[in-house]
């Protein structure tokens, strides 16, 4: 809160903030008393004076904890009534990332998003990008039987996001894209014609989507990023193997989206002109 109170109207707020908080916690002047360790005529006190002393800090925080508001709230700093600790836990959530292609969790944080621009930094070429054949490469060996099933359904599921009016900014280390083409470190064994067709296949997406969808590639030597996509202003979510970590308050989503505009802001390869560069690494290769 960025609003100047004086003591005599902040005091006048803390009486009623204490007093609504204990009704609608059905907590008695006697049981609050009992709680923080004062006579209930310090807590008559507190709830009927009318001049600007506001109790110490002892037993403004003895009077949040049992609660179960924060003391800021108390105080009118904050507009948030729940504790640091509530407020924590509802916007840092963990969730289990398992090894499959767009997942249920995936795809519900991309409809929420519907409209928003989203920022994505991949762990590999993007998933929605892929071509079947790399889907087929890359997944197979960990779907089994229900690969086909899985690539089929993940495909709807794409064609879905890819239609849904979002703004997708993907930012990419150079070496990521060299390494597809190349078909080295993560990319060893893939045969060629499946890079050439996946190549092919990111031309034509990028002269169908853009601007709607931007590629940039950035130097890992000078800049880094984890794998992180960023849901419009609504949801930030880091990649982390086993888990995705994902927030939900404003400030880190800030932080994060500055982060990512970063990357684009000093790529060495921006998105107009990225499918040159891919035309060049195409006839590298072949």
């Amino acid at each position: 809160m960025d609003e100047k109170i004086d003591k005599r109207d902040r005091a006048a707020r803390f009486r009623l903030r204490l007093a609504r908080a204990m009704e609608e916690r059905h907590v008695s002047q006697s049981a609050l008393a009992r709680n923080i360790g004062v006579d209930r005529s310090t807590v008559s006190q507190l709830l009927a004076d009318d001049g600007a002393r506001l109790p110490n800090a002892h037993v403004i925080g003895s009077c949040a904890a049992v609660l179960g508001v924060s003391a800021d709230w108390l105080l009118s700093l904050s507009d948030r009534p729940e504790s640091a600790a509530e407020l924590l836990a509802s916007s840092l959530t963990m969730a289990e990332a398992p090894r499959a292609l767009v997942d249920n969790r995936i795809f519900e944080w991309h409809q929420e998003a519907a409209g928003y621009k989203i920022r994505y930094v991949p762990a590999t070429l993007p998933d929605m990008l892929k071509t079947r054949a790399v889907l087929e490469w890359e997944y197979a060996p960990h779907l089994g039987r229900t690969a086909d099933q899985a690539i089929g359904a993940s495909e709807d599921r794409l064609t879905w996001m890819r239609s849904a009016q979002s703004d997708y900014e993907i930012a990419m280390p150079l070496y990521e894209i060299e390494s597809f083409a190349l078909g080295v470190g993560y990319y060893e064994g893939l045969p060629l014609p499946v890079r050439l067709q996946q190549i092919d296949h990111l031309l034509d997406l990028c002269e169908q989507l853009y601007p709607r969808l931007r590629i940039y590639l950035f130097d890992a030597k000078r800049l880094y990023s984890a794998p992180v996509t960023i849901f419009g202003p609504l949801l930030c979510v880091f990649y982390v193997g086993s888990h995705y970590m994902a927030f939900r308050d404003r400030d880190r989503i800030e932080v994060f989206t500055r982060h990512f505009d970063r990357l684009v802001r000093e790529a060495d390869m921006t998105a107009r002109h990225f499918p040159e560069h891919l035309k060049s690494l195409r006839a590298k290769i072949r």
